[in-house]
């Protein structure tokens, strides 16, 4: 009997987090997906289709086991207990830690290889990388560059990731912490307060709260901040954080579409 490669590749996956559903349904191997997050919104038809078993911080270990999954894929430290708990149950996880644009290309290409769809994956990574080349070809032809402050998270005030400050870069942008955006724990990328982005004097706010809705008027009432040019000219802007707070495919594409609308309609005002 001939088996295809895809025989011996995982058939009961159960993503933990967004990203892996999101791939996997671009590459067509949805099939193999038997649970997914809560949080999952990328594509809308996964909600429909598939069991969601787990949150973030926390997940139904209990309904995972009946799943019978031969593999479970989650997201950085934040998930290792989910991962420990799943190890001593005997099921197979890969905890990926990517924190870079490079590291989403990787991320594609790799989870491609694991469900023996190297050839699909390789094709939507270029996609992702031609898209790249095509926007950072527009920015080539605007004037200016803003000063871009990007929050996470308003108390504490937390500032963006890695991957968020690349796209930021390749959208238009410069980002305001850099040197923060290279941490990769949240709590190590907390501001004390306002002041230092008062001091850095943004063209432009981006905002992202994890899970909730961004308020600019709120911001823009900060003590101090009305001296900002991005408080003074109203650029303040949501980023809805499902196509920007997640290290997948969503943020190559509308994450960097939307940022670089964004920053091309400010530096063409």
């Amino acid at each position: 009997m001939v088996h295809r490669v895809s025989d011996h590749c995982p058939q009961r996956i159960v993503c933990l987090t967004e990203e892996p559903t999101e791939v996997l349904y671009a590459l067509g191997e949805e099939h193999r997906i038997v649970g997914i997050s809560g949080f999952t919104v990328r594509p809308p038809r996964a909600r429909k289709e598939k069991p969601k078993v787990s949150a973030f911080t926390s997940a139904k270990i209990g309904e995972i086991m009946k799943l019978e999954p031969d593999l479970a894929i989650g997201f950085s430290d934040i998930q290792a207990d989910i991962a420990r708990e799943l190890i001593k149950c005997g099921v197979e996880v890969w905890i990926s830690n990517h924190r870079s644009v490079d590291g989403i290309l990787a991320y594609i290409r790799r989870l491609g290889a694991m469900v023996g769809a190297h050839e699909k994956a390789e094709a939507y990574a270029q996609r992702a990388e031609r898209h790249i080349a095509d926007i950072r070809a527009a920015v080539a032809q605007l004037p200016r560059r803003p000063k871009v402050y990007f929050e996470e998270w308003d108390e504490p005030i937390i500032t963006g990731i890695r991957w968020v400050d690349e796209i930021i870069g390749i959208a238009g942008g410069d980002d305001c912490f850099p040197e923060l955006a290279r941490e990769p724990l949240a709590k190590q990328r907390i501001l004390p307060n306002g002041d230092e982005v008062v001091r850095r004097a943004p063209d432009i706010i981006l905002g992202s709260w994890c899970g909730k809705r961004f308020r600019p008027g709120k911001v823009a009432a900060r003590p101090g901040w009305d001296t900002i040019p991005a408080v003074r000219n109203g650029d303040l802007y949501e980023i809805k954080s499902p196509i920007i707070l997640q290290p997948g495919p969503a943020a190559l594409f509308d994450g960097l579409d939307e940022i670089h609308r964004i920053i091309a309609a400010w530096a063409l005002r």
